[in-house]
């Protein structure tokens, strides 16, 4: 149907009006008519329609379009695959942390060091806490 009918109908008036408004109402009657008829026909929205050659059964045991088995078989793939590669990961990961523990060991004993040494270099007596403390960090440094 022509739209051209129905545009510009604010200057339109009377009899001219109502010629329009009628023109809508059976384009909009048509359009409802010719979606029920198509609906009725058994066609839905979708323009591909599988034929027996081209489909296959799911698991399920419906049609569905050539292609998806070649799919979920790829996705099955790069998901064991994935499991693999998720087992590199971990274990990467693990040896990531534990050089990182050690890495922090070794950090707390240079600082231990690094504070007996300056008490041990102090030219002045020490004051109490400073003495229990340097004997407290002689005796881990010596222990480990």
């Amino acid at each position: 149907m022509n739209l051209s009918a129905f545009r510009g109908t604010s200057h339109l008036s009377g009899p001219e009006l109502s010629s329009t408004k009628s023109k809508a109402r059976s384009f909009i009657i048509e359009l409802r008519s010719s979606k029920k008829r198509w609906f009725e026909d058994g066609s839905d929205s979708t323009s591909y329609k599988a034929t027996e050659e081209d489909s296959a059964l799911d698991d399920e045991g419906t049609r569905r379009p050539p292609g998806v088995k070649a799919a979920k078989k790829s996705s099955k793939e790069r998901l064991s695959k994935k499991t693999v590669d998720d087992g590199k990961e971990l274990a990467h990961f693990d040896t990531m942390c534990t050089l990182k523990k050690q890495d922090l060991v070794v950090k707390e004993r240079v600082s231990k060091i690094k504070l007996l040494d300056s008490l041990i270099a102090k030219q002045d007596p020490l004051a109490d806490y400073e003495e229990a403390l340097k004997k407290k960090l002689i005796h881990e440094l010596m222990s480990n």
